[in-house]
């Protein structure tokens, strides 16, 4: 839980680590936005200008952004879209040089790796990832996981998974990659005009079973496009939106939770 803030805050603050009470002020001074589903594409230059404006008003005055997945609309390896995304992985550098970013991978951008890393100075983690804030407690994931009335996108990420198919694709031309990533996203959009809504929403079950392995936790996911707060019995969950050319959306966590609406 502690280790995300933790390395966080090593660099900026020297901090006794074997000081409990010390280490424990200081986590609760920090401020933490999470924002997710830019889908950042080359064409949309007027969100790139926006995403860049959130990171100078916003971001670079946090102590760290957590950004949770579906960055970009489309990553097919760093080798190759690195140099596609040099404006964008430029803004993540500047900006991480002020604030701490942490990046969970989407269903679009699974395939960052370490050398986005070293490009945008952002770590990637693996989800779920647990924040503590103030002594609250979230839940950090995409979101996909939980949409699993969607059998046949839970069968097609199994696939694309895989650890030996993405070494298979990896190891493909750069013009093949884009003409399978472009067949496969034909698909999914040819079947997302027959999937019901309730379909391609979360799982309630699966969610509530999620959070039962995390007592006291709240979740915060996106994903789903479907901005809102959901108070549950046991946990509220918010749900991030997905940001347009025009506006985006973001939490902000310090003494409390509040949304940010970024325009």
């Amino acid at each position: 839980g502690l280790v995300g803030s933790e390395m966080c805050i090593r660099d900026r603050y020297k901090i006794n680590f074997s000081a409990p009470d010390e280490l424990w002020r200081l986590l609760n001074m920090l401020s933490t936005l999470i924002i997710s589903d830019l889908h950042l594409t080359n064409v949309e230059l007027d969100k790139v200008k926006l995403f860049e404006n959130f990171c100078n008003e916003h971001a670079s005055k946090a102590d760290q952004l957590f950004i949770l997945g579906d960055l970009f609309n489309s990553w097919i390896g760093d080798d190759v879209s690195l140099s596609s995304y040099k404006v964008i992985t430029s803004i993540l550098k500047d900006l991480s040089e002020k604030t701490n970013v942490f990046v969970i991978a989407g269903n679009r951008d699974y395939l960052l790796s370490k050398n986005f890393e070293k490009a945008s100075g952002c770590r990637l983690i693996k989800e779920p990832f647990e924040l503590e804030h103030n002594s609250k407690k979230y839940l950090l994931i995409h979101g996909d996981s939980l949409c699993t009335d969607d059998i046949n996108y839970q069968k097609l990420k199994k696939v694309l998974r895989n650890p030996i198919i993405q070494f298979i694709f990896l190891n493909l031309s750069k013009n093949m990659r884009l003409k399978l990533t472009g067949q496969l996203r034909k698909k999914s959009i040819e079947a997302q005009t027959y999937k019901s809504e309730k379909i391609m929403d979360v799982n309630q079950n699966t969610t509530d079973l999620l959070m039962s392995k995390y007592p006291g936790y709240d979740l915060i996911h996106g994903h789903t496009h479907r901005q809102n707060t959901h108070n549950d019995p046991n946990y509220t969950r918010h749900v991030l939106g997905d940001w347009s050319t025009q506006k985006g959306n973001a939490i902000k966590l310090d003494n409390k939770l509040e949304w940010l609406e970024i325009n």
